[in-house]
């Protein structure tokens, strides 16, 4: 029976057509499972900055069909193939507040979408910086970067264009797919092999109820005690204030939020527009009056919001025309 759930999680994605965006969001299977048919880990042997006593996988299952990960000590990447695969492609950074990461909620289902537009997808499971890791604040980025370089050294295997390769990131994930397109050049781990040579910038960032910054008070959800810990130095703080850190080669932007988001308030969406602007990166955002936070691609047809999915690939097929 498990391998049944792995193979509806892992290659049912563009076995059939999916009459609307909605109706493939739900049609997760009732238990999803972890890892799925096809992933890879990001480091052989230990990752770096490992504690002396290695974190304890606890998967939690919830109501709703969510994967909660908490305790990854060996993080990987699930790959999620469309029937027709395009060359594009997106590295999918969960949510969870630092705290765990949303692997069904914001990860897969946002793939099994994204594989009906022909676009290849990577969902990062991510070690979490309370773990006891040495660089704690570095932990998500050197995954993060880690997961882009190889995913460009196999471009041919996984049958991507490695110039077509962005991010996508949701709530606490968006936060790191900020940091990943404004911090992708930074020095957060050592080399280990050949695929470290590659470029680890992405051709463009989705950034979903993200947590612009670290600064108090921007994230309900503890986001900014989780990935900094306590009393964090200024050039900490500065590293992972995103929006503040947007240049005018941090790539193509798209921009989404939730008025009523009671976690990750919309100022955040507001302020990572206008450092775009101000640094004239082309980004377009799209602020819906109602949607709340945590919905990845699980709003109510009624709801404006729910058509986020179509706009982004819109928007994408149009950043991605331009050099």
């Amino acid at each position: 029976m498990q391998t049944d759930r792995r193979a509806l999680l892992g290659l049912s994605l563009g076995a059939a057509a999916v009459p609307s965006l909605a109706q493939a969001a739900q049609s997760r299977p009732t238990a999803p499972i972890w890892p799925p048919v096809e992933s890879f880990k990001l480091w052989p042997g230990l990752p770096p900055g490992a504690p002396a006593r290695m974190p304890r996988i606890t998967p939690d299952i919830t109501e709703r069909g969510d994967i909660r990960m908490r305790g990854t000590a060996s993080p990987d990447v699930g790959v999620f193939r469309p029937l027709r695969p395009d060359g594009r492609a997106v590295l999918i950074a969960p949510g969870g507040g630092y705290s765990f990461v949303s692997l069904e909620n914001e990860g897969v289902s946002v793939a099994r979408v994204l594989a009906q537009h022909g676009i290849t997808s990577f969902v990062l499971n991510y070690r979490l910086p309370g773990d006891g890791w040495r660089d704690r604040a570095d932990t998500p980025l050197a995954d993060a970067q880690r997961a882009m370089r190889l995913i460009r050294a196999q471009a041919a295997r996984f049958r991507i264009d490695p110039a077509r390769l962005g991010v996508i990131g949701f709530s606490a994930g968006g936060h790191l797919a900020a940091s990943l397109v404004t911090q992708y050049a930074a020095k957060v781990y050592a080399a280990v092999d050949a695929a470290d040579a590659e470029s680890a910038r992405p051709r463009f960032g989705g950034l979903m109820y993200a947590v612009s910054n670290m600064d108090p008070g921007r994230s309900r959800g503890g986001s900014r005690a989780n990935l900094l810990g306590p009393n964090p130095s200024p050039a900490m703080e500065a590293r992972y204030a995103a929006d503040r850190n947007i240049r005018a080669d941090t790539p193509p932007l798209f921009i989404m939020h939730a008025e009523d988001d009671p976690t990750v308030p919309v100022i955040n969406g507001l302020d990572l527009l206008a450092y775009a602007r101000a640094a004239r990166v082309p980004a377009e955002a799209h602020i819906f009056q109602q949607g709340g936070h945590g919905f990845g691609v699980g709003l109510p047809d009624g709801l404006p919001g729910s058509l986020w999915p179509q706009l982004f690939i819109r928007w994408l097929n149009g950043a991605l025309a331009h050099a």
